[in-house]
């Protein structure tokens, strides 16, 4: 007589109250955290997210700046806008290819100058043996939190025909220039100086925007190198903070250790204390160009894109066709255009500073001698 036996079965455990517990109150965090950050995103939304739709459908249409541009009166005119900035060739187009030029050469020169000035000032004032640090970078910091509208007026001062700079230089035996009175650019200053003062036919013949490639490398004009001058005066000290604050998260032992092995100031330097400010360096140089491609103020306080159309930039020039000239249309593709190359410049930067992989060749010059003399018996 066979029995069979009931295969044994696990008892089913029940569900443990305190994860329940548990899962519910973690929805109730997330309900009060959106609760919370609610307002911020209807402000946001009203103020910022809607503006900059109604903004793009403007780019894309023949708003007058008269009634809502919503109305029934405002065609969609398609890419017609975005084509008189950059293919038509008429005067906007001439006046969009030097805004363009010259906010170019303004990054170009303004971005590294402040990064590297900025980076100095932090190395100087982190320094143990220096006294009355506090001071120091309060002092640097100052500019940084002036009015930049004062800061024009100064420097409108003190680039001014009769002003200090130029007392400054005749001191030295030289004459200054009419600062913000010169359109010449400074690359063909130096040209001229040695007896060039016309370009090849390819550079002169050839144009971009409805500029020729010779305008394109005449280099920012003395008005605007004054600007930079400015530029890189008003917001290194804001930078050196950053900077000050990444080098107090530097390792000293790594220092300590590269000074045992005999390695000077520079190689301490460049091979240990950089490398490990990448991430603030990526947030100035980040911060750097947005502010580079977005200046404003300075020239509508100071020059109004004189002389010469040559301190004009691409903001500049979208609050002009806008307010000015009413062409709203148009101020707006240039506001959308010059949004796209800022995350142009970003991307192509976070892709120069992103993280490579150590190459076999550099992991092996680190290895142990020993180590390398047993791969290569084995194989």
């Amino acid at each position: 007589m066979t029995s069979t036996v009931a295969p044994a079965t696990a008892p089913t455990r029940p569900s443990s109250p305190r994860r329940a517990r548990s899962g519910g109150t973690r929805r109730g965090e997330a309900t009060a955290g959106w609760l919370f950050v609610l307002p911020v995103i209807l402000i946001l939304g009203t103020f910022l997210l809607i503006p900059v739709l109604m903004a793009l459908w403007v780019s894309f249409s023949d708003w007058s700046g008269r009634g809502s541009p919503l109305s029934s009166n405002v065609g969609f005119v398609g890419l017609d806008n975005y084509a008189a900035i950059t293919t038509q060739g008429g005067l906007p187009t001439r006046d969009f290819g030097i805004a363009l030029r010259n906010n170019a050469w303004y990054v170009l020169l303004v971005v590294p100058l402040q990064t590297a000035l900025s980076l100095f000032l932090a190395v100087l004032v982190s320094r143990r043996i220096l006294r009355s640090r506090g001071f120091f970078r309060t002092a640097f910091y100052f500019p940084s939190v002036t009015s930049s509208v004062a800061i024009t007026v100064l420097w409108l001062f003190l680039f001014s025909f009769s002003g200090p700079i130029n007392a400054i230089i005749a001191q030295l035996g030289g004459s200054g220039p009419n600062w913000f009175s010169d359109p010449r650019g400074i690359v063909h200053v130096a040209l001229s100086a040695v007896g060039l003062t016309s370009g090849p036919e390819w550079l002169t013949g050839n144009t971009f925007l409805g500029v020729s490639w010779w305008e394109w490398s005449s280099g920012p004009s003395i008005a605007m190198s004054a600007l930079v001058l400015m530029a890189v005066f008003t917001t290194s000290g804001t930078f050196m903070l950053l900077f000050i604050a990444a080098l107090q998260n530097v390792g000293y032992e790594l220092t300590e250790a590269a000074m045992m092995d005999g390695a000077n100031a520079w190689q301490r330097f460049w091979r240990i204390t950089l490398p490990q400010l990448r991430p603030t360096l990526f947030t100035v140089i980040t911060l750097g160009l947005i502010g580079c491609w977005q200046v404003f103020d300075q020239i509508y306080t100071g020059t109004q894109g004189g002389p010469a159309k040559t301190t004009v930039t691409p903001a500049y020039l979208s609050y002009t066709a806008s307010f000015q000239n009413n062409d709203w249309g148009i101020g707006a593709a240039i506001a959308f255009i010059l949004f796209l190359i800022i995350i142009a410049f970003t991307i192509f930067q976070r892709w120069v500073l992103r993280d490579r992989p150590v190459s076999r060749r550099r992991i092996r010059a680190y290895e142990p001698r020993q180590a390398r003399t047993g791969k290569e018996a084995t194989r």
